[in-house]
């Protein structure tokens, strides 16, 4: 299957938007993990058992595993994941962006070493550096377009030209994505969920391509809002999909032993705000 296929298998079957992303800070973990950087994947893979019915994706970023010379335990992350949530598509939250020689190297270690289904990317070298990576038939690459963070205002929301009707950088990234740059059906974007006006825009721009949408949770992006501005379908069926992404709020909801009994709960009610909003 192909990494759009799983994604829309996933929709069906788990009755979701929602995407937990796996961001395993060891000072965070439970008092019986907690700072222990040999236990990421033990705490990981108890998330992903806790949640595996209820996401439509899974995204591993990999600093938090490469901070801690813990790709290893991302690898075995990976391979539980495939047994525990085989219909599951896996996002590596990796952000490269390098030269076409360089990004064939990154290729390599997203889709071979972690054998992710997708995986995000700068796209501010130019398409070069994007195009190794859609050699991979079937996997998906997320372009960053308009990010949840405060100073994605420095570049992203910068006009092109000092004209007006000029499109903003962002909107020309949507652009490249939904038509010239997506020779496969492959491309995704990243729009975060603390901009739901851009959100709308992003998608008027860039009409059938699947948004990868963090900042819902401990950013304090809107689930409602963010179902309504990017989420499109026709009869009932997804025509423009959305992956909602929550981390801090779901991996740290308890502090407990009962961590993941609790991220569940919170990934319950986050995935059913998202459906509902639906309509």
């Amino acid at each position: 299957m192909t990494f759009l296929d799983m994604l829309g298998a996933a929709e069906r079957q788990n009755a979701s938007l929602l995407c937990v992303g796996l961001d395993p800070d060891p000072a965070r973990f439970p008092a019986r993990l907690r700072g222990d950087e040999k236990k990421i994947y033990d705490f990981c893979a108890a998330i992903v058992d806790a949640t595996a019915d209820l996401v439509i994706a899974f995204k591993p970023q990999i600093a938090y595993f490469a901070a801690h010379r813990a790709e290893d335990q991302l690898e075995r992350l990976v391979a539980h994941m495939r047994r525990a949530a085989p219909q599951v598509p896996i996002i590596l939250d990796a952000k490269r962006g390098d030269i076409g020689s360089t990004a064939g190297q990154y290729a390599i270690e997203a889709f071979e070493r972690y054998g992710a289904d997708a995986v995000t990317l700068s796209p501010f070298m130019g398409f070069d550096s994007v195009q190794p990576y859609l050699t991979y038939h079937g996997k998906g690459a997320f372009l960053l377009c308009r990010t949840s963070n405060p100073g994605g205002d420095d570049l992203q929301n910068q006009r092109l030209a000092d004209v007006l009707g000029a499109p903003l950088l962002y909107e020309h990234v949507a652009r490249l994505a939904q038509g010239p740059w997506n020779l496969n059906g492959q491309l995704g974007l990243v729009v975060g969920a603390t901009y739901p006006a851009e959100i709308e825009r992003v998608r008027a721009v860039a009409p059938s391509v699947p948004l990868l949408v963090p900042g819902v949770g401990a950013q304090g992006g809107d689930a409602v809002a963010t179902v309504r501005a990017g989420w499109r379908a026709v009869e009932g069926e997804t025509v423009a999909p959305i992956i909602v992404n929550s981390s801090r709020a779901i991996l740290y909801a308890s502090s407990g032993e009962d961590f993941a009994l609790a991220a569940r709960r919170e990934a319950l009610k986050t995935r059913d705000q998202l459906q509902a909003a639906k309509g």
